[in-house]
């Protein structure tokens, strides 16, 4: 049974002859009638009544209608599905804290072009609750957030760990900071610190480390990327995880670097999280895939 047979009778039904239907659907009218006959041999019904003066659906026919129109319904809307999962795979929305953009991020979606060449790739800067926020409604495939080891994960979504590595220092290679080989809470007390904005997860640490000290000046920006620029340009030091600062441009060409903190400092995991409740377009599967693929490349994944 093929769905064009079930679709045939319906439009014997609405046209009320095999001529009729012929001639709109732009096929044989012998080839149509065969092919009738082939459903009906398979039914074991006379889905027609066949007259000198042409076919008509059949009374037999008229019981079975609607069977067929549900099983034609189900097929479109099996159609429709794939259309829109076809439409949706042509776009892929990351939310990232855009804390691992040049050592994982850049380098995954550049190989995931490489195969996926027709597929949008959309990469938004937020905060860990606008991600979550914005995976709930849907509006993104995949979200890349910072946990601190010992948090516990949002239970609603798949979460793969990527990357795990320690707060250090970023500071400008020409810094006094960058003189030393460990970096105290009260040597940053002394420059200006550059601190992520509430909601990140390196404004807690940075909270949880300052323990309620102010530093000489303290500026609040969104993203580790403008926190290393600004660093940079010599505004003063940051604190990222260190799988944020490696590979950098910044770093290879010698204008930042980075030091640990001599403290007891916990882990930081980079982690990528999708919805439970619907399945992942296949696009931002390839997507996940190549990022965990990366990330295991680069050597300090969590085993």
């Amino acid at each position: 049974m093929r769905i064009e047979q079930l679709e045939y009778v319906q439009a014997v039904t609405r046209l009320g002859s095999l001529r009729r239907v012929a001639e709109e659907l732009h096929v044989s009218q012998p080839a149509l009638s065969e092919t009738l006959r082939n459903l009906e041999r398979e039914l074991g019904v006379e889905l027609l009544d066949r007259r000198r003066s042409g076919a008509r659906i059949s009374a037999e026919g008229r019981e079975l209608l609607p069977y067929i129109a549900q099983v034609v319904e189900a097929v479109d809307s099996l159609r429709r599905a794939a259309d829109e999962q076809h439409r949706v795979s042509r776009m892929v929305r990351v939310g990232t804290v855009s804390a691992a953009t040049v050592s994982l991020v850049l380098p995954a979606i550049r190989e995931f072009r490489e195969s996926h060449a027709q597929t949008q790739v959309e990469v938004v800067d937020a905060q860990q609750g606008e991600i979550h926020t914005a995976l709930r409604e849907g509006s993104f495939d995949l979200g890349l957030v910072n946990y601190l080891r010992g948090d516990d994960l949002a239970p609603e979504f798949h979460s793969t760990e990527l990357l795990r590595g320690r707060p250090v220092v970023c500071v400008r290679a020409d810094s006094r900071l960058a003189r030393l080989a460990v970096v105290g809470v009260d040597d940053l007390l002394g420059e200006p610190l550059i601190v992520m904005r509430s909601g990140y997860v390196m404004h807690r640490f940075v909270h949880r480390l300052l323990d309620g000290r102010q530093p000489l000046f303290s500026y609040s920006v969104d993203g580790a990327e403008m926190g290393k620029i600004m660093v940079a340009n010599g505004l003063g030091a940051t604190i990222l995880p260190d799988y944020s600062i490696a590979d950098d441009p910044l770093e290879a060409s010698g204008v930042i670097t980075w030091r640990p903190l001599d403290c007891r400092s916990t882990e930081v995991l980079l982690v990528a999280q999708r919805r439970k409740s619907t399945a992942p377009p296949q696009a931002a599967r390839a997507l996940h895939d190549v990022l965990v693929r990366r990330a295991g490349a680069l050597g300090v994944r969590a085993a």
